[in-house]
């Protein structure tokens, strides 16, 4: 056997295996790197959120545009997108269709199948209003008895009174229309016997003073610009509007479960004299931000703390962003909360472990697996590495046997050149501290019994007669 030849073989097959541990570690360790730059990547992305709001030129919408304008200067993880509606059922329809991630909702309108609540964006309370008799700015011209007279036939001071009457409804929404015939229903008065005008919220205060109505309904929050506006354009010579209270708010609560029963507390508008001069009975309902049940726990929870978070410093921008409250978290809570917000409120927000825990660990297996390969492809290049120094070692238990059966002298030389090889490739693995004490003893053991064996039969040859020829 050529021993060279042998060495050459294993030494070669050693440097391919080698060789390819070496691009499947280095491949790995590329494949992990470059999944964490990716993850890394895809993580320091904000994210967008689609939010449907409207009408278009709303209150609303001048919020949820302050807000986001606000999350972009801010660099904030979370990112608002307004998808502008023409209405709020418009708004929840876009949330359960999947076209918008939040929407803002009235909860006597649409409340969306899908949605969620996240936050309160505001309180509404309906208030009515009486404007002072335009006859008591000319009692000195008509005469007292005249004035008194007409001001007892247009004085409106019970819902019951809105009979036969002209009524001004603030707002172009068909809601508003919709809750004014629950009102009356429950006072029993035909919606025909009143007299409607819808009234736009633009410049509010001069088209009331335009519609020459008996009483104006308002809807929204106590402290909304249109509402106060809309207030003051009811006083007539500085005489205060009479606020009519709606005596039959718990009634109207228990038979529409949309709605509460509140009051209007006294002063509320202000002014002198007090408007109104004590509290008055009334209903409300909300309008809330909700979102997709769909959405990301976290994700809602961030958009939560981060909305919350804001209105300090956005209530000198836009008042009505201040009055954004948590809604109410409560198992027994009317309107359903978001997991995630509700554990940003409560204080049971998970951590960045406590949301990432099975990644992290199935990371970790993943980890140990391919360092688990790595290290069985470095062990089986050392079983190869082995198995070339046993195989050598084989080679010389070889040559024991032949020399101790040669039959001539050049057959022991050939086995003795042989030998020298391989002491000069165990020569070469030790300067390379390829071997080590016991597998170095092996070899110089069997080296020792292969020069024995090749002396005795060298000897053994050299002593026995000649054969005749």
């Amino acid at each position: 056997m050529d021993l060279r030849a042998l060495e050459n073989r294993a030494e070669s097959r050693m440097r391919r295996m080698l060789r390819h541990t070496w691009l499947v570690a280095i491949g790995g360790i590329l494949a992990l790197v470059g999944l964490t730059a990716a993850a890394f990547y895809f993580a320091s992305q904000p994210t967008i959120l689609k939010v449907a709001v409207g009408p278009p030129n709303s209150e609303d919408l001048r919020v949820i545009q302050t807000i986001a304008q606000h999350f972009a200067r801010e660099r904030t993880a979370i990112r608002l997108r307004p998808i502008i509606k023409d209405s709020s059922a418009q708004s929840a329809a876009a949330l359960d269709s999947g076209e918008a991630d939040l929407a803002v909702v009235r909860r006597d309108v649409a409340m969306p199948q899908a949605g969620q609540a996240v936050a309160i964006l505001r309180k509404n309370l309906v208030i009515f209003v009486a404007p002072a008799p335009a006859a008591a700015a000319s009692k000195a011209k008509r005469g007292k008895k005249a004035a008194a007279k007409e001001e007892e036939t247009k004085k409106i001071e019970k819902i019951e009174d809105l009979a036969g009457r002209r009524l001004a409804v603030v707002g172009r929404s068909p809601a508003n229309i919709s809750l004014l015939k629950v009102i009356l229903t429950q006072y029993g008065i035909p919606r025909e016997k009143v007299e409607v005008v819808q009234i736009d919220t633009a410049d509010v205060g001069t088209k009331i003073r335009e519609s020459r109505t008996d009483a104006i309904m308002l809807v929204g929050p106590v402290g909304s610009r249109i509402t106060a506006e809309a207030v003051a354009a009811a006083m007539r010579d500085k005489e205060a509007p009479t606020f009519i209270p709606l005596d039959a708010a718990e009634a109207i609560a228990q038979r529409v479960a949309v709605y509460e029963s509140t009051e209007i507390a006294a002063g509320a508008f202000g002014g002198a004299p007090q408007k109104p001069p004590e509290a008055v009975e009334t209903i409300g309902f909300s309008h809330y931000i909700v979102a997709r049940r769909s959405l990301d726990e976290s994700t809602a929870g961030e958009f939560t703390r981060l909305l919350l978070g804001a209105r300090q410093s956005l209530s000198a921008e836009l008042p009505a962003i201040g009055k954004i409250e948590p809604p109410d978290t409560e198992k027994g809570a009317a309107v359903a909360v978001h997991p995630g917000a509700a554990a940003f409120i409560d204080g049971e927000q998970k951590s960045f472990f406590e949301r990432y825990n099975d990644w992290i660990y199935y990371g970790l297996m993943l980890l140990s697996f391919v360092g688990s390969a790595m290290a069985w492809l470095m062990n089986y290049s050392k079983v190869d590495d082995h198995a070339k120094k046993l195989t050598l070692l084989d080679r010389l238990l070889e040559v024991i046997q032949e020399a101790r059966q040669a039959s001539s002298l050049d057959t022991l030389e050939q086995l003795q050149t042989e030998a020298d090889a391989i002491l000069q490739a165990t020569i070469r693995q030790v300067e390379n501290h390829n071997l080590d004490q016991t597998v170095l003893q092996a070899f110089s053991l069997t080296l020792e019994q292969t020069r024995g064996a090749i002396a005795e039969r060298r000897a053994s040859l050299m002593a026995a007669p000649a054969q005749p020829s």
